[in-house]
């Protein structure tokens, strides 16, 4: 029975790196490096051909958590015991994890802003065993404020299956009524209630929420500051399930339909030419070990087409020269990886400092965001909840609703499966009404704060009330106070419901 096995020098490297940074110790960075692969790689974590690094003891490692530790393991590796060369020494399952773990901390390490308590923030949405993710905080149920004349209590059981077709929700009223309040609370209290589970991508448009730091620290949430100190968004639009020929013929010519639909002054020329450049750029890193463009290959891709046939800037040249020299997402040669998965992180992107690309920015994450949830197996329900994964929240949402963004109305239409929610803040009811999809049919809660000129076929949509009542409604919205609030009511005998909202900041 071997009392002690030899690390990798990258691993010793590494675990002696984060003992200086996080001040633990190394055995305890060793037990979550081994976690950490364990779950992320499992059984097909390579065999490690170094033994040149640091030693770890046995008794040190392992403590009093053998039986823990053992069972562990044969529950990843389906076994019903273990030996002990296998279990414990230079040629053991735990040092072939402890080796793949320390790399994979590393890495997580760095994404964190080399923050100790944002690193354990990390790990806790990473190590995931037997499902312990699909299964918590199944059960929301949200409280949301008074109603203004009994002072009853309102309860949003948000993920209810018997009660609610999906759990999609939009706020809507005028700046300074109280709508950013009213939905930081109730993110604040499904992070809480879920146990840090249910996660959510924040889009902040306007730049208040980023500096809420009661918010981040009690939603645990990372927030990302673009053109702001250089800070990027380490996520890749062009990371893909898989490289063949056909899948990266069709992402190329959505990204170009992507960046049409934001861009009216992109027409057919430019978007062949971007689908074109996109594929060349898939090629040219083919036989890489990051077998994906960034920004800066597609721009110099259709630099060099432009050149070669004598053509002028226009307005590709243009979006393609912002986003590679803004440096907005993730690019090669980064000290960081990019996000491997966004449904499983919790993320505040603020583009308030943009003077563009607000809604490009918006609407690739949401595309990568949909690629994800595609799939994704079917969210679990137990007891007629379902379990929320992830929620995608849109400020300023009147910005977005106009454009043709695919990928968000296949996310309200599909995501309710998936566990996959959005969140909208926008600033009248008629934002909801366009053309090419009807956002509020798919709505299943809105909350009408304060607001001005709202139509009555707006106001009977949303609420699903009479068109009498929806024409009385029209002038008592306009009349509101802040934080009142005018939604569908929980009672079938009852056509609406007037309410005190609740703010984060008087709960927190």
């Amino acid at each position: 029975m071997a009392d002690r096995l030899y690390t990798s020098n990258d691993a010793d490297e590494v675990l002696s790196a984060l003992r200086f940074e996080t001040k633990l110790e190394k055995a305890t960075l060793a037990r979550m490096a081994f976690a950490l692969s364990l779950a992320k790689e499992g059984p097909d974590v390579a065999q490690s051909p170094s033994f040149t690094g640091g030693e770890m003891k046995r008794p040190t490692f392992v403590g009093e958590d053998e039986v823990f530790i053992r069972a562990l393991i044969c529950h990843v590796y389906q076994k019903r015991d273990i030996g002990e060369d296998p279990f414990f020494s230079n040629r053991s399952i735990v040092k072939n994890h402890i080796d793949s773990g320390a790399v994979l901390l590393g890495r997580l390490f760095q994404e964190c802003g080399r923050d100790a308590d944002n690193l354990l923030m990390r790990l806790v949405d990473e190590v995931e065993f037997g499902g312990r993710r699909e299964t918590a905080g199944h059960g929301l149920d949200i409280f949301i404020g008074r109603t203004l004349l009994q002072r009853s209590e309102l309860i949003l059981a948000i993920n209810n299956t018997a009660r609610h077709a999906n759990s999609h929700l939009a706020i809507m009223g005028k700046p300074g009524t109280g709508k950013t309040q009213f939905i930081l609370k109730i993110l604040a209290d499904i992070r809480q209630q879920s146990n840090y589970q249910t996660n959510f991508i924040y889009f902040d448009y306007k730049g208040d929420v980023v500096d809420n730091e009661r918010f981040l620290e009690v939603a645990k949430v990372h927030p990302f500051r673009l053109l702001q100190g250089g800070e990027s968004l380490p996520v890749n639009p062009f990371v893909l399930p898989a490289y063949d020929e056909q899948t990266v013929n069709v992402s190329a010519r959505e990204k170009a339909e992507s960046f049409a639909s934001i861009n009216s002054k992109l027409g057919v020329v430019q978007k062949g030419a971007l689908t074109e450049a996109i594929r060349a750029a898939y090629a040219q890193r083919a036989d890489s070990a990051t077998p994906y463009p960034d920004f800066h290959d597609v721009y110099r891709m259709v630099t060099a087409m432009y050149e070669e046939d004598n053509k002028r800037d226009d307005s590709l040249i243009e979006v393609l020269r912002d986003l590679s020299d803004f440096d907005l997402f993730w690019r090669h040669g980064s000290d960081v990886a990019p996000i491997d998965r966004l449904s499983n992180r919790t993320l505040l992107i603020d583009v308030h400092a943009m003077p563009v690309l607000k809604e490009l920015v918006a609407y690739l994450v949401i595309e990568r965001l949909y690629k994800e949830m595609a799939l994704l197996p079917d969210s679990p329900v137990r007891d007629g909840r379902r379990t929320i994964r992830s929620i995608l929240v849109i400020d300023e949402a009147h910005n977005y609703l106009s454009q043709r963004n695919i990928f968000l109305q296949r996310i309200i239409r599909e995501g309710r499966s998936k566990g996959i929610v959005a969140f909208f803040a926008s600033q009248s009811p008629n934002d909801y009404q366009q053309k090419f999809f009807n956002f509020q049919e798919l709505l299943e809660f809105a909350f009408i704060f304060q607001c001005e000129g709202v139509s009555a076929a707006s106001v009977q949509d949303i609420l699903g009330c009479s068109s009498k009542t929806a024409k009385d409604l029209q002038t008592e919205i306009a009349r509101l106070e802040p934080w009142q609030v005018v939604a569908r009511s929980p009672e079938k005998t009852e056509e609406f419901v007037k309410f005190t909202a609740e703010a984060f900041y008087k709960n927190y």
